[in-house]
């Protein structure tokens, strides 16, 4: 009973619960128990996300680059994604080595952008494709770069 689900969220939410925010933000963006509203659903995902939620940092991530809910900002989908990713979230570091391969939100750096990959791809070989492709554009020096500072990360992070 999603309606019933919405309302002890809700309430949870309210108390400042994060889980509970970021599953409200989910029903609302999905419209189960309450009526779709990408806005609502923005709003309960920012309140998780600041509470340090790394699922709500990314799907925030995740509406600022497609403009759900909010104005598309590539620099605000970048921010929230590096919180995620800093959390270990392989999807959010996936994103975050795509927007610095890019130059989306962030100035374009392939040694970033090997950085992220790298890390995403520890977690799921199916992120190692971009990794790949990015360093066919990469010197040997900037690949042994970006391999150390996945290694740092991985050590501060452990």
């Amino acid at each position: 009973d999603y309606k019933e689900a919405v309302k002890w969220w809700r309430k949870a939410a309210e108390q400042g619960d994060a889980q509970a925010q970021y599953n409200l933000g989910y029903k609302y963006a999905k419209g189960e128990g309450v009526a779709q509203d990408y806005k609502e659903a923005v709003k309960w995902y920012t309140k998780a996300a600041e509470q340090g939620l790394a699922d709500a940092q990314y799907v925030l991530g995740y509406k600022y680059a497609k403009g759900e809910g909010v104005a598309q900002d590539y620099k605000e989908a970048v921010k929230w994604w590096r919180k995620a990713a800093e959390q270990g979230d392989a999807q959010a570091q996936y994103n975050l080595g795509y927007k610095y391969a890019k130059g989306e939100g962030v100035a374009q750096d392939y040694i970033k952008a090997h950085k992220w990959f790298n890390l995403a791809a520890s977690q799921n070989s199916e992120h190692a494709k971009l990794r790949d492709e990015v360093e066919k554009k990469m010197t040997k020096e900037q690949i042994a770069e970006a391999q150390k500072l996945a290694s740092e990360f991985v050590l501060k992070n452990p």
